[in-house]
């Protein structure tokens, strides 16, 4: 979700404006991915990489994301919303993890969609932490290396049994992956756009799906009409 300070900058604006706008925006798309019957959803909120800006801007980042929790949660309980935390969770300030933890236990039962929020996440630390937790689990006893596969090696990512990635978005006309689920996205398809993300409502959100639907998922495999 990119592009909350140059949306500020744009408009003269402190860029917690931006920020604050950008939340509006990720509440707008999680409302969107409910109506259209999306069942996961991942949000970028935050990554380890993003506690070297100004302690001024971590700060509002953190009371934003604070706000946002307390605003959404009955929304996302009304709705059956499942909120799930992927990255170093440990990370967050203690009152935010907290209030965050129980938000995701209040509605862990719900079906509809599940949302994650990648919080002080990087892509590679989580598969490097896969790597360990797998690792002692040999050390242990209690797993042989043979056994390791792409279906065990899942299992030890943040994001366990949850499927893969279909669509990747990527605001404000960025064209990297920024070390977001490195693992998960290898056969996601990519959708790049000039959009700023406090910009990004719902109408941009359905022209990427209909962008997605689209195309063609071959999954290294010939296009059907080849075969013949």
């Amino acid at each position: 979700m990119d592009g909350n300070g140059r949306w500020a900058r744009a408009r003269n604006l402190p860029r917690v404006e931006g920020h604050r706008a950008g939340f509006e925006a990720a509440r707008e798309v999680v409302r969107t991915a409910g109506e259209v019957g999306i069942s996961f959803l991942t949000l970028y909120a935050f990554s380890v990489e993003n506690w070297k800006r100004p302690p001024e801007e971590v700060n509002a980042l953190m009371e934003l994301l604070n706000n946002f929790v307390e605003e959404a949660g009955a929304e996302l309980v009304a709705n059956e919303v499942r909120l799930k935390l992927i990255g170093r969770i440990a990370d967050l300030p203690a009152a935010l993890r907290e209030k965050i933890e129980e938000l995701s236990l209040r509605t862990a039962q719900n079906r509809k969609l599940t949302l994650s929020l990648a919080l002080s996440y990087s892509g590679r630390i989580e598969i490097l932490t896969a790597v360990q937790r797998l690792a002692g689990d040999v050390l242990c006893g209690r797993l042989r290396p043979e056994e390791i596969d792409e279906a065990l090696f899942r299992h030890y990512l943040y994001t366990g049994d949850d499927p893969d990635p279909d669509l990747l978005i990527r605001t404000s006309g960025e064209m990297r992956l920024s070390n977001f689920l490195l693992w998960q996205v290898s056969y996601s398809e990519i959708y790049f756009t000039e959009i700023l993300w406090p910009d990004f409502r719902r109408e941009a959100f359905l022209q990427a799906l209909e962008e997605y639907g689209r195309r063609q998922r071959r999954f290294g495999r010939l296009e059907r009409e080849q075969f013949a």
